[in-house]
């Protein structure tokens, strides 16, 4: 932090003058320190950790509550495939006299018949199996979109906090660069009445202020929109007090084998989901290619005068264009299958191509953030020290301390950028799958006698 500057005074009015200037900040400071007091501070609440934020972005997810119903489901639809379809109630009147003297008569014609019948769809337990497959399939891949949306969120989340953070880190910056802004004032005007300075200096001054409250109306409102997305995950924790940034300067990824982490990355697993449902509609397709018989059975009542039937029959459908319905259907669920066989390649590619690009991003950041900590802000802060020095020996103007102040200021919110820029990489490479938050979360779903 930069020294406030001070200027040699002589004279009585002008000591007299500086008292009653010092005895008005004194005022201004103590009423500052009451506001303080009174207004609630961050400090008055717990402070907001990382794994809190996400934790509470988890259990507040209505996405993540659909996912399990739309896993329920499908369980539930697997065991309903996995049945014979329902029998058929068949009942009719066969042969019914309708003229000659017997016209509408039930029991006078000895071909007349009341029938009751039954019949049942001898669906095949290979085709059963598969198709409840399919639906124990969709009930993966709706547990397999949980983890990925899961993963979003905390991912989401850790940014929204990360914003929050760093944007109430340059906030701090500035209101230091402020206060020292309103000394430089306060110094300028001094040696104007001294006739040290001229009265450009005291404009140089104010002008300066005025560029440092821009910037900092800039940031508070990012300030606030910040709050307003963490709070979009957290409801009314976006403007708690916040805990200290964990480490960014390691991840859970090994950079050497950052491929070997897309096995279970949540959006190839979903596209691997969807490759298994399309070959498992592939092997019902060519199942279906055998037809299905149905059996069935009837008693039929005839009049009084003559005796009862009893009739058994099979049914069996005719595949008379095979290679224009079955062969076409098969032929189209093995493209299917091909495509998202594709799609879950494109995928992977791309997410290994983008999680490379990330480390080496996050990689190359870091580095830039310890040199320029190390080196340039030192250097800056040097700079500024050794020009106030120069000012007060008379051998510099106010515009040059003024000058290397903004460059320290600018370098130091560059830092802090950067290290935001480094901590955003850090969630994005970190919560490449959900971690141990996403099991706090429970499904409010109906428990339900399966068959």
């Amino acid at each position: 932090m930069s020294s406030p500057i001070v200027f040699p005074v002589q004279g009585q009015g002008l000591r007299l003058s500086l008292s009653l200037s010092r005895l008005m900040l004194a005022l201004v400071v103590t009423a500052m320190a009451a506001a303080t007091c009174a207004a609630p501070a961050f400090g008055d609440t717990p402070e907001l950790t990382l794994p809190q934020a996400q934790q509470l972005a988890v259990q507040r997810s209505r996405q993540l509550a659909g996912s399990d119903h739309a896993a329920d489901a499908a369980r539930q639809m697997a065991v309903a495939a996995g049945q014979l379809p329902d029998p058929v109630l068949k009942a009719g009147i066969d042969n019914l006299p309708v003229s000659g003297a017997d016209r509408l008569s039930v029991g006078q014609d000895f071909m007349t018949m009341r029938r009751l019948g039954v019949s049942q769809e001898l669906t095949t337990a290979g085709k059963r199996r598969l198709r409840a497959e399919i639906y124990e399939l969709e009930a993966d891949k709706a547990m397999a979109a949980k983890a990925s949306a899961a993963a979003a969120i905390e991912r989401d989340t850790a940014l929204a906090w990360l914003d929050s953070y760093f944007t109430r880190r340059m906030a701090a910056v500035i209101a230091d660069q402020i206060t020292q802004a309103r000394n430089e004032i306060e110094a300028a005007e001094g040696a104007y009445r001294a006739g040290r300075a001229g009265q450009a200096d005291v404009f140089a001054a104010r002008a300066a202020l005025i560029a440092v409250e821009d910037r900092a109306d800039e940031i508070g409102q990012r300030g606030r929109r910040a709050a307003a997305m963490l709070a979009r995950w957290t409801g009314g924790a976006g403007v708690a007090a916040l805990a200290a940034v964990p480490p960014i300067d390691s991840i859970s990824l090994d950079p050497a084998m950052a491929d070997s982490a897309l096995d279970h990355h949540p959006d190839i697993a979903v596209l691997a989901r969807q490759e298994a449902i399309a070959q498992a509609e592939a092997r019902l397709a060519d199942a279906n290619r055998t037809p299905d018989w149905s059996v069935e059975l009837a008693f039929q009542q005839r009049g009084p005068a003559y005796s009862n039937m009893v009739s058994i029959g099979v049914s069996v459908p005719l595949q008379w264009d095979r290679k224009n319905r079955q062969d076409r259907e098969l032929s189209a669920k093995l493209s299917m299958a091909q495509q998202a066989t594709a799609e879950r390649e494109e995928m992977l590619r791309a997410h290994a191509a983008e999680i490379r690009s990330w480390i080496i991003e996050w990689q190359g950041d870091r580095a830039r953030h310890a040199r320029d900590e190390q080196q340039l802000l030192p250097l800056l802060h040097e700079r500024t020290a050794a020009t106030l020095a120069a000012y007060r020996g008379g051998k510099a103007a106010l515009s040059d301390v003024l000058a290397a102040r903004r460059s320290e200021l600018d370098a130091q919110l560059q830092l802090l950028q950067l290290q935001a820029e480094v901590a955003r990489l850090w969630a994005q490479l970190n919560f490449l799958i959900p971690t141990n938050s996403g099991a706090v979360h429970t499904p409010d779903t109906i428990d339900k006698d399966a068959p």
